[in-house]
């Protein structure tokens, strides 16, 4: 269903491919993204690629050829579930969770949440049968220079970020174009909230003043003063 706040919009759809769709599940319930789901701005979900495993015990891993340590997801249950999630629409984005990836930042995210249809592949183990990319040429992506156990924190991310860019997922308009690094910009302006004054610091006196440029003018100080790195 589409949103009434954006008449005729298609919700985004958004698939991750993992072993773990129960944590995934949970998470893609919670605060906006289950709110965004709720309200149909997105079509979120976690499929399992073992229901296109074969043998009894619907396997989804095996032993490296050449040897070494760990396991590698095998290339016939993703390419299943790849090949099936592909019929959900006519303009699917597939992208795979990858320390060798591009770096997310947030005009790709930008770029990506203009897209109507997205799978992600969440990496695990040893990583996946490199016939996958072979032969789907995934877009890899990594959330920065560290090593996790497996791709869904890093796909989560992702679908954190391109949600929060749905009309109508964050109820203001502005929020999203003023959050950090929004439009290509940098990091945001500090927030104060009540009480007035906290163990002696006070909320600085601009933003008491009443006076909206001044505090414009403070604020794009705190911006450009963070962006220097400065404290």
């Amino acid at each position: 269903m589409s949103d009434a706040s954006t008449p005729g919009r298609a919700p985004l759809l958004i698939d991750l491919v993992t072993l773990f769709p129960d944590a995934c599940d949970d998470w893609l319930d919670t605060s906006i993204v289950g709110r965004a789901r709720r309200r149909g701005l997105i079509e979120a979900q976690a499929v399992d690629p073992r229901a296109w495993a074969g043998g009894r015990h619907r396997a989804v891993d095996d032993r490296p050829f050449g040897g070494g340590p760990g396991m590698v997801l095998a290339a016939p249950p993703i390419a299943g579930c790849i090949d099936w999630l592909m019929t959900r629409s006519a303009k699917p984005r597939l992208l795979m969770t990858s320390p060798q990836g591009r770096r997310l930042d947030q005009p790709w995210v930008e770029e990506l949440a203009r897209e109507t249809h997205l799978i992600v592949l969440c990496g695990h183990y040893e990583g996946i049968d490199e016939r996958i990319n072979e032969l789907y040429r995934p877009e890899p992506f990594s959330i920065g220079d560290l090593v996790i156990s497996g791709g869904e924190l890093a796909a989560l991310v992702l679908v954190d970020a391109v949600t929060r860019l749905q009309p109508g997922a964050l109820g203001n308009a502005r929020s999203a174009a003023e959050d950090s690094f929004a439009g290509g910009g940098g990091f945001d302006h500090p927030c104060y909230t009540r009480p007035r004054e906290f163990r002696g610091v006070a909320v600085p006196d601009a933003l008491l003043s009443g006076d909206h440029a001044a505090i414009a003018r403070w604020r794009a100080q705190e911006r450009e003063r963070r962006g220097r790195g400065a404290t």
